[in-house]
């Protein structure tokens, strides 16, 4: 396998991570696909560690919105051997689900903001895995969902 099939394998990755969040049903198969078993996600709000229920933690987090919109940059990526990093840009734009509550009336009914992605991966026998994900924000606008 050649060094630059390598990167665009390990930059896949978040492409297909991004794509999945906003248009597939996300399960253990879809989990195992993109991740290794010791993997940790970082989001500035949560963190999950471990490939077990870490579906299931993207589809709670998910359903706070009835739409999302993840749109990434090219990603930067660094090979050393079974071992990589990436750096990428993300605008991730939520739309409110419609809401009754008096409190939401004044709502952006969007929420969208800009974040760094740093992400390592490794070499399995099924290909590249990301081990860790992490997203910084950036900027921040709208409403962030209510909690409860």
């Amino acid at each position: 396998m050649t060094s630059s099939q390598s990167t665009a394998d390990v930059a896949g990755l978040l492409d297909r991570y991004l794509i999945n969040l906003d248009d597939d049903k996300l399960d253990d198969a879809w989990a195992r696909g993109l991740f290794t078993e010791d993997a940790v996600v970082e989001f500035p709000m949560s963190r999950h560690e471990g490939i077990a229920g870490l579906a299931e933690y993207h589809s709670t987090a998910l359903a706070a919105f009835a739409r999302t919109q993840h749109i990434n940059s090219p990603a930067v990526v660094e090979i050393d051997g079974d071992r990589a990093s990436l750096r990428a840009n993300i605008v991730s734009t939520h739309v409110h689900h419609p809401s009754d509550h008096p409190e939401d009336a004044d709502r952006d009914p969007i929420f969208a903001n800009g974040s760094l992605v740093s992400a390592k991966a490794r070499r399995t026998p099924d290909g590249w895995r990301l081990s860790l994900l992490s997203l910084r924000m950036i900027w921040v606008t709208g409403t962030p969902p209510r909690k409860g």
